[in-house]
């Protein structure tokens, strides 16, 4: 495992609520944090079918543009009764002519339930890949799980993307209904987060 040691790190996000999320949990280190808006740079195409290809695809284009050591995600929820979907393409169901809706994306996600015949609970799990990728090409992955199950209806106004039909394990509300800080500190990418930074700070 390859500890940071450079002042700067470039975030692979143009997402300005994930790159606050990585500033306040990097604060200790004494990390200068830059974001991708920042930079100028396009967002690549993600044209990976795993999270971690898609990740590893956001941090090297970053890192070789910029010459910075760049640190992205890629993140979505696998639904068992749905063989693993949406998975990597958790986004792309929200996708419309006119941008994302992801209100829309939970309504399908919730037919394609119904159609399957599947009992509940439906069973899932939020997944979150970091990768950490440095300018001559090295990078380390660090994935990170949220298990939980999916609701129906939609329930609060917390959150993002598919937050309010997302219950996690041993919880009785959804993601959707939670605080943001506290749902930060048990989340998917909270727990590749915890692996990050003992495995590349501590």
């Amino acid at each position: 495992m390859r500890t940071f040691h450079e002042k700067r790190l470039l975030v692979a996000t143009h997402n300005q609520g994930k790159l606050d999320e990585i500033k306040h949990l990097l604060e200790p280190f004494g990390v200068e944090v830059v974001g991708a808006a920042e930079m100028d740079l396009p967002e690549p195409v993600e044209d990976g079918t795993t999270f971690v290809e898609n990740a590893r695809i956001k941090a090297h284009a970053a890192a070789k543009a910029t010459g910075l050591p760049a640190l992205s995600d890629d993140s979505g929820i696998e639904i068992d009764a749905l063989d693993g979907a949406p998975g990597v393409y958790t986004a792309d169901w929200a996708e419309t002519g006119k941008g994302r809706d992801f209100v829309m994306a939970m309504g399908k996600t919730h037919d394609r339930l119904v159609e399957s015949g599947k009992p509940q609970p439906w069973t899932a799990r939020f997944c979150c890949t970091l990768v950490l990728a440095w300018p001559d090409g090295h990078d380390e992955v660090f994935p990170g799980v949220m298990p939980g199950q999916v609701v129906w209806p939609m329930r609060g106004n917390e959150g993002h993307g598919y937050d309010p039909i997302f219950m996690p394990d041993g919880y009785d509300i959804t993601f959707g209904e939670m605080d943001r800080w506290e749902k930060n500190k048990i989340s998917h990418r909270a727990d590749a987060f915890r692996k990050f930074v003992a495995g590349c700070f501590d």
